[in-house]
């Protein structure tokens, strides 16, 4: 599974906020909203610290993806 935060970025455009105001609200590094900003892993400290500077919750600033699976072609193998 991967996760997307493409949530928290809707959520920070709806609040009229820039990315350096969410790492300031949430006392996180710019490295920290980078990370967030390419889909890679963080800390739930850091989720969790987010979230109490936007008053929502995890389910408002991120989603679960399941990975793909790769097609299998007419013979039944897997390309």
């Amino acid at each position: 599974m991967s996760v997307s935060y493409k949530r928290l970025w809707k959520l920070l455009i709806d609040k009229d906020m820039k990315k350096k105001d969410l790492a300031a609200a949430a006392n996180i590094s710019t490295y920290t909203v980078n990370k967030l900003n390419r889909g890679e892993n963080v800390n739930t400290d850091t989720l969790v610290s987010i979230c109490s500077a936007l008053d929502c919750t995890f389910d408002d600033i991120m989603e679960l993806l399941p990975d793909r699976q790769p097609e299998q072609s007419e013979e039944g193998t897997i390309d």
